[in-house]
């Protein structure tokens, strides 16, 4: 029966272990950065502008395209109006008729060459059906039936000179793929800091937890020793009283510094992308193994202005601008452009109307020349540059105010080292007042407000300690993003 239990207890143990998960800072970097949505979107931002790029060069190649259509139109194009379709398709009864009326006047004027003209007119009738066959035939022949219209064209074209639009554009989507990378870093560096901020918020907490607990339990050994000198006559009802105050506002404390954990882990568990009720345990809780480094970068505004991403990115920003300054100048320059196309057509026109397909090639060049546009080139180039010249003035007021930001940051880092190094004197003197102040309350030398001053003493350095190793710690994170090095 022992042996069992002890087997459900070890089983209880080790599912509680698992249970618990055990995160270091770079693990908690690394979760961030797998789960964070921003950079997945910056990521496929990078992705766009590469095609954006590869797209861009393409206008240097050339560029064929094909064309079909087909159109059914209710009446079909004439040539010939319906008085000229029915004289030519009458031409040999207006002839005969013609002829008909010249042999009567011969007859009537001259019987012998009447009669001698009768074998020809025996033939007018022949002769009018084959003139009218004739002209049926033109009229039929003038016919272009477009009620069914079919037309192909494959087409090339090569651009030869574009103004610089087309290198202008090509430097532009560069530009840009280089700009989504840098904003990538920047969101990369950002969430770095934030889950960097989140785990210390969580460190601090938990040694202020411990030492919440820590002085509750100093005053609950208070609290007994009092209750005892009470009866035994040696303190009074108000030394009781006293403590027993003191410990009530040290459990308040302790509750709200457990409400404060538990918020910061569960921000914590948000930024790493787990669920927020996932019970997570840091590998740095223990304050009195924290590493704290001993030499610190010194300020160097030479690396901020060469490795922050946001400097990057506005010089990036001011070189697309000055390269949108050519794109605008180029719509007023001459362009010149190689074309050629095969059409086809359905009826074609390349042998009369015909209702079959026939096509033909075509080459030239096509040249465009702007001459007068009102000035509107002049304003839209001008226009370009003052917003070119935008982006260069933010680019210098940027370094200034990285030059600020890097300097103030080193002051930070000093002033948290001597911050640090004072508290640490405070702990040390405070830890020595609580040892003689209990030494002399359990001696009955010292009253008991002094041994509660000495505890209120040691838990103020105490987490006056805690915060100033926080604080070392972001100080030089601060340091770190200011000079574009953190990673």
């Amino acid at each position: 029966m022992k042996r069992f239990l002890s087997l459900i207890l070890l089983a209880g143990i080790t599912i509680n272990g698992f249970s618990q998960r055990i995160l270091s800072l770079d693990s908690c970097r690394n979760l961030a950065i797998q789960n964070n949505k921003e950079l997945r979107i910056a990521q496929e931002k990078i992705n766009a502008a590469h095609y954006n790029k590869k797209a861009a060069f393409t206008n240097y190649l050339p560029k064929f395209d094909i064309m079909a259509t087909y159109m059914r139109t209710q009446k079909e194009i004439s040539l010939l109006s319906d008085e000229q379709k029915n004289s030519i398709s009458n031409i040999g009864t207006a002839t005969g008729a013609q002829l008909q009326q010249q042999f009567q006047q011969i007859a009537a004027s001259n019987p012998i060459l009447a009669s001698l003209l009768e074998p020809l007119q025996g033939m007018i009738p022949g002769l009018t059906a084959g003139l009218n066959g004739v002209g049926q035939g033109l009229v039929d022949a003038f016919r272009t039936d477009t009620r069914n219209m079919f037309a192909g064209a494959a087409t090339l074209t090569q651009p030869l000179f574009m103004g610089g639009k087309i290198i202008a554009y090509n430097k532009i989507t560069k530009y840009a793929e280089q700009l989504a990378q840098m904003q990538h870093a920047t969101g990369m560096e950002d969430l770095i800091l934030n889950t960097d901020k989140a785990y210390w918020q969580v460190v601090s907490l938990v040694n202020k937890k411990k030492l919440a607990e820590s002085y509750l339990k100093l005053l609950e050994t208070l609290d007994s020793d009092i209750d005892k000198m009470i009866a035994e006559g040696v303190a009074t009802k108000a030394d009781g009283l006293s403590v027993k105050v003191k410990k009530n506002e040290a459990e308040v404390t302790l509750l709200k510094v457990e409400n404060g954990l538990s918020l910061s882990k569960m921000v914590l568990c948000q930024i790493c992308g787990l669920p927020l009720d996932t019970d997570i345990s840091l590998e740095d809780e223990n304050m009195d193994n924290l590493t704290l480094p001993n030499l610190y970068t010194e300020s160097n505004v030479n690396t901020a202005l060469a490795n922050r991403h946001e400097l990057k990115s506005l010089e990036l920003a001011a070189q697309i601008y000055r390269q949108k300054v050519n794109v605008v100048r180029s719509e007023f320059l001459p362009s010149l452009a190689l074309t050629a196309n095969y059409a086809v057509t359905n009826p074609s026109l390349v042998n009369g109307f015909e209702n079959k397909f026939r096509g033909f090639w075509a080459a030239g060049v096509v040249l465009k020349v702007p001459v007068f546009h009102w000035g509107e080139g002049i304003y839209k180039v001008r226009a370009a540059k003052a917003e070119a010249n935008i982006a260069r003035y933010q680019l210098e007021d940027v370094k200034e105010k990285v030059e600020l930001q890097v300097t103030q940051s080193s002051y930070k880092v000093n002033e948290a080292t001597k911050q640090l190094h004072m508290a640490e004197q405070n702990m040390d003197k405070a830890e020595e007042n609580l040892r003689f102040a209990t030494l002399g309350f359990k001696e009955g030398v010292i009253p008991t407000s002094n041994v509660l001053e000495a505890q209120t003493a040691w838990l103020s350095a105490q987490s006056g300690k805690i915060d100033a190793q926080i604080d070392m710690k972001m100080s030089e994170l601060y340091l770190l993003k200011s000079m574009g090095t953190l990673k």
